[in-house]
């Protein structure tokens, strides 16, 4: 299963879908962080340092210090990891509205991390894309 590569194909189909939990980034050494690495939705190692993006809460139950609260929104189409331009056409329609985004690909899908606040107004504007491209919303 490829996914879809067609940029066209992409923003017609997409269905952005929230996450109702609230998400944090935190980082640290792997032996402080591996003790909750199972709860993460992602783990990403860098030369600093290892990312986990965890359940706000559980973060701070854990006596971490989560940064940029945040909103999952996943982007519900099969995207292929080799399209082109789909992230980049979601991240600056987002920038239009002044609202930053953490994008992450899946194997299936590619999602993106918004400010929690600005959870609505992100959906409204990738629901404007995708109908400007061809889609109809209930």
């Amino acid at each position: 299963m490829a996914g879809i590569s067609d940029l066209n194909v992409l923003l017609a189909g997409l269905r952005p879908e929230p996450d109702p939990i609230r998400y944090g980034f935190v980082t640290g050494p792997a032996a402080r962080l591996d003790p909750i690495a199972g709860q993460a939705l992602m783990r990403f190692v860098e030369a600093e340092g290892v990312t986990l993006i965890l359940p706000f809460d559980d973060a701070l139950a854990a006596g971490l210090e989560p940064i940029f609260p945040c909103r999952r929104i996943t982007l519900a189409i099969h995207s292929s990891l080799e399209a082109v331009g789909f992230i980049a056409r979601v991240a600056a329609v987002l920038a239009a509205e002044g609202i930053g985004c953490n994008p992450v690909a899946g194997y299936f899908h590619d999602h993106v991390f918004v400010p929690e606040d600005r959870l609505g107004d992100a959906l409204a504007a990738l629901k404007a894309l995708a109908r400007a491209s061809g889609r109809e919303f209930d």
